[in-house]
């Protein structure tokens, strides 16, 4: 992976973890696959092997993304699922081919089709954001305390009441500010 690019911010969760290729959505917005090749590296980093990716299909790949944080804020929120989001997720899980195999160890693998791997990748990131959005896995869906942040997390803590999409980056940030805040307070205070 290229030094000159952001990391990419990691979590079990394949559909979120995809909407945080753009995090600091409310602030100085960070993209994490500016170009095809970051999301071949993305894709690979997830077992999502591709060998190539087009400007359009880094297209699709972002409306995907886009389309699975809308559907994630609405179920976090409580809201409606917009419908425009629905139909993006629905198509690219339509279009995808991948299959799942059984690998010998007993884990659960993709095998992309040759002819299409970005778009069953995103068919693969799709079905993800299905299960997560209907609610098929133990755990909620819910949006980053950051008011910079606000990106789309699984939170399978037992209490299910996680507030930071990432503890190392946006809980450490909150908590840093809210630290500087309280000594500012107190030297105003003792003066």
């Amino acid at each position: 992976m290229c030094a000159a690019f952001p990391d990419f911010r990691l979590g079990s969760v394949l559909a979120t973890s995809f909407t945080g290729t753009l995090s600091e959505r409310h602030g100085d917005a960070v993209e994490r696959i500016p170009t095809p090749h970051r999301l071949v590296d993305w894709l690979a980093v997830y077992g999502l092997a591709v060998d190539s990716c087009t400007p359009a299909q880094l297209d699709l790949a972002r409306e995907l993304r886009e389309s699975i944080h809308a559907a994630a804020t609405a179920v976090a929120t409580d809201g409606a699922l917009p419908p425009s989001a629905v139909q993006v997720i629905n198509d690219r899980s339509a279009q995808g081919r991948a299959t799942a195999v059984l690998t010998p160890d007993g884990q659960r693998r993709w095998r992309l089709g040759s002819a299409s791997g970005v778009e069953d990748a995103l068919g693969v990131i799709a079905a993800d954001a299905i299960s997560v959005t209907a609610g098929e896995r133990d755990g909620r869906l819910a949006l980053c305390a950051s008011p910079t942040c606000r990106a789309a997390f699984f939170d399978t803590s037992r209490s299910r009441t996680r507030r930071w999409c990432d503890m190392n980056t946006c809980g450490n940030r909150q908590k840093k500010a809210r630290f500087q805040a309280n000594r500012r307070k107190d030297a105003d205070s003792a003066r």
